[in-house]
């Protein structure tokens, strides 16, 4: 009889060898030389991007928030799923501050986005993401604590070695104030003025809780005090943190000037800041006068200057002359009143189209007019020229303090719910009944992207149209307000907006 072939399994052998030697090679330890894995070999010749490099612009915007305690994790700060089974921070991951990127429409050239996209496509070292990047002991502490703690976690992002250029960085915002300004020390308030005026013609023109404004030759000086301990106005003294945010987003708004003549979003609505300057000591003579005068025939609710300490420092934006404010301007007919909310609405939606901008404080104080000889005032929305009918009116949009806006870069905010007497005010007061709608439409996420806070300005601008402004209307005018109103509250933008039928007829030889 023939005698049985053993089977051969030298074909199965082979296999599993190399299945084995495969897993044994993922499994050994990590070489002491940086560099890349694929499938299992090493390639000494790619270069592996440094992350922590990439992520030095969001550390500094986060130390710009004094709340910088962590508050999410990195997966979820940069917009990328977290790896199954991976715990990458014990944190609360359901922070208002972590909504913002999955509503953020506008593509970001640094920052966020691209480093989420970076560490997709870059980061194959389960350790270099898998280990936390913060303790428990970490997540009680605010500030710069926790800022330094996510400092120390980004350092080891990359498998190569941390960069130098974050060792031992201070951050130091009053220094980038400075920079940002273009100075190297404090000016004197007088020096500021002087380059615009004679000090002897200065004269206050306004006032708000954190600061007093001044008419120098064809400008307005806003001086805001900073840094200080004395309270002013019965309120902190704003930190140099927030102006700086304040100063990009004003010299981001200037860019909507378009005056290269080239801009794919533009208009001249916001006001223009033609000068920012950081200043140190007392009030001049000069600006003390002006104040006292103000005072005398106003009745100032701010307190003197006289009682700031000698070594005070300051903020002026020195900005463009926008005119009178809405709530002191006299409208003279309807036709103007249309003008007014065609020019905020198409102004809002560009500025919403360029940079996500929202605005957050539009009341009538925050709204200037002026006239000009000009019949059409005109504007680039996405690339498309549309002209709006003036009726010989100007607006001005002004005080940025509280505005949102994505520079592709940073996304500068105000975070509103650390003041939480804001949304106190008296129901059926129109302005303080508008913070709390924000508040409702924002969920407490004052760093997201919102344009219906656009609207509700819109909303409310509409109201004081028709409750607070007296100029000739006729009953059908106001029919048509209380209906634009009404319409409004099917847009979720300005944008949007902007095809409502209550501006078709503004609208003169657009492309919209």
């Amino acid at each position: 009889a023939k005698s049985a072939r053993l089977p051969n399994y030298e074909k199965e052998r082979e296999y599993f060898q190399a299945v084995d030697s495969f897993e044994l090679l993922e499994e050994s330890p990590s070489p002491k030389k940086s560099a890349t894995w694929a499938m299992g070999i090493q390639s000494d010749g790619a270069a592996m991007p440094h992350v922590s490099t990439v992520l030095k612009k969001w550390l500094i915007s986060k130390k710009l928030n004094h709340s910088c305690g962590l508050s999410g994790s990195l997966s979820k700060i940069l917009e990328t799923p977290a790896l199954p089974g991976v715990s990458i921070c014990n944190n609360d991951f359901n922070s208002p501050s972590l909504k913002i990127a999955e509503k953020s429409s506008l593509p970001m050239h640094s920052g966020l986005c691209t480093v989420g996209n970076k560490f997709n496509s870059d980061l194959i070292d389960e350790d270099a993401v898998g280990r936390p990047i913060c303790s428990q002991k970490s997540n009680d502490k605010e500030g710069d604590d926790g800022c330094e703690g996510v400092e120390v976690a980004v350092g080891k992002l990359s498998l190569s070695s941390r960069p130098a250029s974050l060792e031992g960085h201070n951050w130091d915002p009053f220094s980038a104030l400075l920079a940002v300004c273009g100075q190297s020390a404090p000016s004197m308030l007088l020096d500021v003025f002087s380059e615009y005026c004679d000090p002897e013609s200065i004269v206050k023109v306004g006032e708000g809780t954190y600061g007093e404004a001044f008419i120098a030759g064809k400008t307005v000086c806003k001086i805001v005090p900073i840094d200080g301990d004395l309270r002013v106005n019965g309120e902190v003294q704003k930190r140099s943190e927030e102006l700086l945010e304040e100063a990009v987003l004003s010299r981001t708004l200037n860019l909507l000037r378009g005056n290269d003549g080239h801009a794919t979003n533009s208009c001249t609505t916001f006001i223009e800041t033609l000068e920012l300057r950081v200043c140190q000591g007392p009030y001049d003579a000069a600006l003390i006068r002006a104040w006292e005068e103000w005072d005398g025939k106003h009745g100032s609710e701010n307190d003197h200057p006289k009682e700031f300490p000698e070594k005070q420092c300051y903020v002026v934006f020195v900005q463009e002359h926008g005119g009178q404010d809405l709530e002191s301007f006299v409208l003279l007919n309807f036709n103007e009143a249309q003008s007014l909310l065609a020019q905020v609405t198409v102004a809002l939606a560009v500025a919403e189209a360029a940079y996500e901008f929202e605005h957050r404080d539009l009341h009538w104080g925050n709204i200037l007019l002026s006239r000009k000889d000009s019949a059409t005032l005109q504007f680039t929305i996405e690339g498309r020229k549309i002209f709006v009918r003036t009726f010989g009116l100007l607006i001005s949009i002004i005080d940025f303090t509280l505005s949102r806006i994505n520079t592709g870069e940073d996304i500068l905010f105000l975070d509103l719910s650390l003041d939480p007497e804001l949304f106190e005010g008296p129901k059926g007061d129109k302005q303080a009944d508008t913070y709390r709608k924000m508040k409702e439409v924002t969920e407490d996420c004052w760093e997201g992207s919102f344009p219906k806070t656009n609207i509700l300005w819109l909303q409310y601008l509409v109201d004081t149209l028709l409750l607070k402004k007296s100029y000739d209307r006729t009953s059908k005018d106001d029919r048509d307000l209380r209906s634009l109103k009404k319409r409004l509250n099917n847009y979720n933008s300005a944008r949007e907006a902007t095809s409502d039928p209550f501006f078709t007829d503004l609208f003169v030889g657009d492309e919209m």
